[in-house]
């Protein structure tokens, strides 16, 4: 059966988002259009490509995490040399090798740029600092003076991914100048909305995949100190915005993704938490699926 899908973002705890689909696949559930935010759009491009779930999993698996941790060469001990990084680059990792290794991925599937693919079959969140507003990747392309479709699609994942402070925002020149782009997350980590406008005819079934529990089970932030206050703030402005909407809309079309004791950005995870995850999402998928009624 074929469906349009939606995937959030969650850094690491992307390997559930594997998992998840590769009960939707095994049911033979595909994807038209698929629209994402940060880790999501990884799985999400992926899957446009077409990759299999197993196929992702391994080539997820297979890639060294710590390699994405790119930073730049220094003299200085990075305990030191991490405070310039966040204060001159605006984040401590370059992002590069993300983008080098979704590039070669995609390429391998023939696909580079957004004219390598349908119209609407792929768009991806990212926020504009310079400018103080989300932007629909390639759909907003347009407004910065950008070709859409000549537009990598590995560079907008690499500006979707962009965690404030962890990687160097995407410089994106533009017509009125240089705007600094970061993860798509800042605005709207599940951007089930894309598929939901009133001029817009609903053609087949919308199915989303959130890693992170309903609004119902959501636990309360505890605050007791500056970090907690930080982190609380980053996990608010990531799903308030779409908890006000999805408490509304779509709850019965979305598999709540409950992974916990992963952190975002736990690059060094073991292979026997890589695999728990992907059980998380997989029996989180069979659970809904086994109910959903599209």
């Amino acid at each position: 059966m074929k469906i349009d899908g939606v995937f959030s973002g969650g850094g690491i705890k992307g390997f559930a988002l594997i998992g998840a689909y590769e009960e939707l696949e095994s049911r033979g559930f595909q994807f038209v259009r698929v629209a994402a935010t940060s880790a999501g759009s990884i799985i999400a491009a992926l899957i446009v490509a077409g990759y299999t779930s197993k196929e992702i999993y391994k080539l997820v698996d297979e890639f060294d995490l710590p390699k994405m941790l790119d930073t730049r060469k220094t003299i200085i001990p990075f305990s030191i040399a991490k405070w310039m990084l966040v204060y001159w680059k605006l984040g401590l990792y370059k992002g590069n090798e993300l983008e080098k290794w979704l590039k070669e991925k995609l390429e391998a599937k023939g696909l580079r740029t957004f004219s390598d693919l349908p119209p609407d079959t792929l768009r991806v969140i990212a926020s504009d600092l310079s400018n103080g507003q989300m932007i629909v990747i390639p759909d907003d392309l347009e407004k910065f003076g950008i070709n859409p479709a000549s537009f990598p699609i590995s560079k907008a994942i690499r500006m979707s991914c962009s965690i404030p402070y962890f990687y160097e925002p995407v410089k994106l020149r533009s017509m009125d100048g240089v705007n600094v782009i970061v993860d798509g997350g800042v605005l709207s980590n599940f951007p089930m909305w894309l598929f939901d406008t009133e001029t817009v005819k609903k053609v087949r079934p919308v199915l989303g995949i959130k890693l992170s529990p309903s609004e119902y089970e959501h636990e309360k932030h505890q605050i007791k100190n500056g970090i907690q206050l930080f982190g609380a703030l980053i996990e608010t402005m990531k799903d308030a915005h779409d908890q006000r909407y999805i408490s509304k809309k779509h709850v019965d079309n979305i598999i709540f993704i409950k992974a916990e004791g992963v952190s975002l950005t736990e690059f060094s995870i073991s292979d026997e938490k890589k695999q728990k995850l992907f059980e998380i999402g997989k029996n989180h998928a069979k659970k809904f699926l086994d109910q959903w009624s599209y």
